[in-house]
């Protein structure tokens, strides 16, 4: 096991919200467009479990590594989706199951598909753990960005601190994502030429596949499509670059000026 495995498999915890004030959002309501991207964000957040099983019918299954990773990173994801549900709670907006319930029962015949198609694209390559890594790189650099630039636009104390904290541990699933990513591609064309083909073609932001196309354009609207919310998806782009064979990809760039949305 890796030291960056073992460092966080250390650290994994339930997120800390001591001294966070709920109740703040009482007297210092969020405006609607911070809370439609909340929305989107808890809804995702409580999406990982679904998209755990799907990844847990592939080889990736076999690597006991990967998979102690993957039960603290589902396991903190969780806790991610409670904090935002309680945001949404003291709104008066239903969060946790009562949100959650209700889109998994309309994604069910779509959800029996996915395991299947996972595991048919694992029999067709032995590289979908580099694809693994690379995506998930790719989706928590995403994730903890989007995060940094609703903090900043919604300019909300206690939702800023929040999502600091939230931010923090997601950047430990950087570390871990993004160091695997490395390995497994560094000296193998072949996993790079799969990877990036699999990222070129099927990669969208993080929650195309599960919210509607509309919530998908706003939040990269929202987040990203200032200057600032730019200059952040280059950055991402550039670190992607930084992985083995993946240079020139533009995945955020593509994504943020509505390519991906047919805009």
């Amino acid at each position: 096991m890796t030291t960056t495995t073992a460092r966080l498999l250390e650290r994994s915890a339930r997120l800390d919200l001591s001294g966070i004030d709920f109740r703040a959002f009482h007297r210092d309501p969020l405006d609607a467009a911070t809370l439609r991207c909340l929305r989107y964000m808890h809804d995702v957040e409580g999406h990982t479990t679904c998209y755990l099983r799907d990844v847990l019918a592939t080889t990736v299954h076999a690597d006991p590594e990967l998979t102690a990773f993957l039960a603290c990173w589902a396991y903190e994801e969780h806790w991610h989706g409670d904090a935002l549900a309680r945001v949404l709670e003291a709104h008066g907006e239903p969060g946790g199951w009562l949100r959650l319930a209700p889109m998994r029962r309309r994604r069910i015949r779509s959800d029996r598909v996915r395991p299947v198609i996972f595991t048919v694209a694992s029999a067709l390559t032995r590289h979908l753990p580099a694809v693994h890594m690379a995506w998930g790189a790719v989706n928590e650099w995403t994730t903890q960005a989007g995060y940094g630039r609703l903090a900043a636009r919604a300019g909300h104390p206690v939702l800023g601190e929040l999502l600091r904290r939230i931010m923090r541990q997601e950047g430990r699933h950087i570390d871990f994502y993004a160091s695997q990513a490395r390995v497994r591609l560094a000296g193998d064309p072949r996993a790079q030429r799969v990877t990036r083909l699999a990222l070129r073609r099927l990669w969208s932001p993080v929650g195309a596949g599960v919210m509607p196309a509309e919530e998908v354009r706003f939040l990269a609207t929202f987040l990203f499509g200032d200057d600032d919310g730019r200059a952040v998806a280059l950055r991402i782009d550039r670190q992607v670059d930084r992985l083995p064979g993946l240079a020139g990809l533009h995945l955020l760039q593509r994504a943020t000026s509505g390519a991906r949305f047919g805009t």
